[in-house]
């Protein structure tokens, strides 16, 4: 059997085939976890708004930026390291987001002027208002 030297970046078939040992192994694999990193998300959907919670621990409320740009809403957040602040030395850091940067494609149904973001508890939670549909009536006019 030949060993073959494969870098998966200068392959000549479509970029959106996966080889099945990059997802199996590399985290294993992965010395720096902080790479490649973004928060996880829970998008709600009721009759008067969409809600977009974003676990983001550890950062403050003046590290996030948000932005609304036609139909695209872009979150990006990035910590500011204190002067003189105790580096600690962990052996595993798994929820550390310095910076990281998520959008997300908006329907047609949203209220760009419905939109407020907060965060409490490590969780940003933006809350998307839906446009008022006026329902059309059907109405039958006697002629006189």
């Amino acid at each position: 059997m030949t060993l073959v030297n494969f870098n998966n970046r200068t392959r000549s078939h479509a970029p959106y085939f996966n080889n099945v040992f990059d997802s199996l192994f590399s985290e294993a694999l992965n010395k720096n976890y902080t790479i490649n990193k973004v928060p996880g998300v829970n998008i709600l959907e009721s009759e008067t708004e969409y809600t977009i919670e974003l676990a983001a621990p550890g950062l403050e409320k003046s590290d996030f930026q948000i932005n609304l740009k036609k139909d695209t809403l872009s979150v990006w957040a990035e910590k500011k390291v204190a002067d003189g602040e105790v580096k600690k030395n962990y052996s595993r850091k798994e929820f550390d987001y310095l910076s990281f940067a998520r959008s997300f494609t908006l329907p047609e149904s949203v209220d760009a002027e419905k939109i407020s973001a907060e965060y409490v508890n490590g969780i940003l939670t933006i809350a998307i208002g839906k446009k008022v549909e006026v329902k059309e009536e059907n109405k039958e006019i006697k002629v006189l």
